[in-house]
């Protein structure tokens, strides 16, 4: 099979027919082998019965309903699941993607060899108070992950090889990050391709502004996740003892700068005195709790059943 798209919606019981009618109709233009996987995350609109009713008239239709609303990346991960064909598309149900845009993905991934690529919506038809903060978290995304290439991680219209969803986990919301969780698992060849970005047709967006106070965390989750999940001591243990010894070093230049004040017959301060003295103890038992950290954190990794998960290229 050629492509797999995969389309998590919730509550767009109304562009499912002209979004699936259209996938189609490109799919059909370019000869590809296709199956399109509608994933319903939990809507109440109806759009369960509306993909019962599609399938019926067109069998490359598949379906998946959740009992509830789990988000986005559960979507995306319950579709990279059943996926078959050897190029996965995903794209948003609200049709501000255009499935016109999938052959060139197709070449792209096929021809050119990527292992990713990813959408630029350059032109957007978004208030001033989504695409400025966008702006701002793409920017530090790329500074974070080292993916200086991409300008817009969350576009939802994104190729893939086949090989790259069976090897990534998306959890969480981390579907704002696939291309960060994709060069973690060794899959670097990272493209991307200006799209369109079409003004929504129906329904309203489902995300507030509260998910970019929650896309930052989520970032700075995957980052550590990602650099030290497998070695958690290496970044505890090196912040605790870091701080330990700051607290140790304090305390002990404030004892030498007491016992030289008495040898000299100066006036001095009791050392329990000084603010600086409860600085280096909170520094001690910082680095001290750090540390434990790390140990404990260390015996969980160790612990894991994926601990030994590699991700092997080829064998002979």
């Amino acid at each position: 099979m050629d492509i797999s798209v995969v389309v998590p919606l919730y509550n767009e019981v109304e562009s499912l027919p002209e979004l699936t009618s259209w996938i189609s109709k490109v799919m059909d233009e370019n000869r590809f082998t296709y199956e399109i996987i509608l994933v319903d995350d939990g809507s109440k609109d109806g759009s369960w019965e509306m993909i019962k009713k599609l399938r019926d008239g067109n069998p490359f239709i598949k379906g998946i309903k959740f009992r509830r609303n789990y988000g986005k990346s559960a979507a995306l991960n319950t579709g990279f699941e059943a996926v078959k064909g050897n190029v996965v598309i995903t794209m948003d149900a609200d049709l501000q993607d255009s499935p016109d845009e999938i052959p060139e993905l197709y070449r792209r991934i096929m021809v050119e060899d990527y292992d990713l690529v990813s959408g630029w919506k350059a032109k957007r038809h978004d208030p001033l108070s989504k695409t400025i903060p966008t702006k701002f978290f793409n920017a530090a995304t790329r500074r974070m992950s080292g993916i200086h290439n991409l300008h817009d991680f969350n576009c939802g219209l994104k190729a893939y090889k086949h090989r790259v969803v069976k090897n990534i986990e998306v959890y969480g919301e981390m579907h704002r990050y696939i291309p960060v969780i994709a060069k973690w698992a060794g899959f670097t060849k990272i493209g991307e391709q200006v799209v369109e970005h079409r003004a929504r047709k129906y329904g309203k967006t489902k995300f507030g502004m509260s998910r970019f106070i929650n896309g930052f965390l989520d970032l700075l989750s995957i980052f550590f996740v990602g650099k030290f999940g497998k070695r958690p001591m290496h970044f505890f243990g090196s912040m605790g003892v870091l701080s330990f010894l700051t607290g140790t070093i304090i305390t002990i230049w404030m004892i030498i700068d007491k016992l030289h004040a008495i040898s000299k017959g100066l006036h001095y301060r009791d050392i329990t005195s000084q603010p600086l003295f409860y600085i280096a103890l909170v520094a001690v038992i910082l680095g001290s709790q750090l540390f434990l950290t790390g140990f404990v954190a260390e015996l969980v990794a160790r612990s894991a059943p994926e601990r030994n998960n590699y991700q092997v290229e080829e064998t002979l």
